[in-house]
């Protein structure tokens, strides 16, 4: 029997995209003739008709399941919802703006098929705005500081996984998913395939400052304790920098008993060295936080609704 192919596709402000994606979906796999489809549009509690347009879509189709959450929980929540309706044997995932070509999905079914349990789409031209590719860097960057990523991989939004790849993720029930880092520490057969990447037409990125800082901040902290131990060398070496300003002192003292030790310089250490501290105070704190709001059952997403759900 021919594998099946599960689209996942969160949706945000896409009510007049979001047709055309999966239009552009149906005609690749119609070129695709040995895998099925099937494709699960999660709508992010949108502010606009995304869900309504969605709704519309789902009625004239009954293998496309959509679904709605309750308030906006973010893009890799609203994979995770939508990975826990998926059958297939292979899971794609893309954006829900028409920038990820759709038409070119068979580029990263045949790299699965050469043994690779994932593939990342990598876009030698972005189209994205200035600001919106500059956090794509700093996330590149987290990536492989932070959860260790290999320095040639390109991450993106667009990407294909293997079954056990998604039952691996599936795993991870905490309240802060961040689905890189979860493929990261399930396999290290990944590659990259190249593919076209596409101007938006309508609407813009719905990533802000915060988004995207919080995206990272979930990034580090679920899957790295590196912070921490950026703590223990700063610490050390704010304890060291002291203990050698302190012996300059008392030397600069000795040699010459008439000098004022300066009051402004003083003040300068203790700030700086108390800034230190309070700053990896609020890392670690961040972290206790996040383990009690986990221990405290916080959901990744909650379904509000659900159209053409799989039994």
């Amino acid at each position: 029997m021919s594998q099946l192919v599960s689209f996942v596709i969160p949706c945000y402000r896409s009510s007049k995209t979001i047709g055309g994606v999966v239009e552009e979906i149906d005609k690749a796999m119609k070129r695709l003739s040995k895998y099925r489809y099937e494709i699960i549009l999660v709508n992010d509690c949108s502010p606009d008709e995304t869900f309504e347009v969605i709704r519309g879509i789902c009625a004239e189709r009954k293998d496309i399941c959509g679904i709605n959450l309750a308030r906006n929980f973010g893009q890799h929540a609203a994979l995770m919802a939508g990975f826990h309706y998926v059958r297939g044997d292979i899971l794609v995932c893309l954006d829900d703006d028409g920038q990820t070509p759709a038409d070119e999905v068979g580029k990263l079914l045949a790299k699965l098929e050469e043994g690779y349990d994932a593939v990342y789409a990598r876009y030698e031209h972005k189209q994205h705005s200035t600001f919106r590719n500059l956090g794509s860097k700093v996330n590149e960057w987290m990536a492989r500081v932070m959860i260790g990523k290999p320095k040639e991989l390109y991450l993106s939004s667009y990407f294909a996984v293997k079954r056990f790849v998604v039952d691996e993720m599936l795993r991870y029930s905490n309240p802060y998913p961040y689905v890189i880092g979860l493929v990261l520490r399930t396999t290290n057969r990944i590659t990259n395939v190249d593919v076209n990447h596409r101007e938006r037409e309508i609407g813009t990125s719905g990533y802000t400052v915060g988004k995207l800082f919080t995206l990272w901040f979930n990034g580090f902290t679920a899957f790295s304790i590196k912070p921490l131990r950026v703590a223990t060398v700063l610490g050390a070496f704010s304890a060291a920098m002291g203990f050698l300003y302190g012996i300059y002192t008392s030397i600069k003292k000795l040699v010459n008993p008439n000098v004022v030790i300066g009051f402004s310089s003083l003040m300068s250490a203790v700030v700086i060295f108390g800034g230190i501290v309070m700053l990896m105070l609020g890392i670690i704190g961040e972290y206790i936080g996040r383990i009690y709001i986990s221990m405290n059952n916080s959901p990744q997403y909650v379904v509000r609704e659900c159209i053409n759900e799989r039994e």
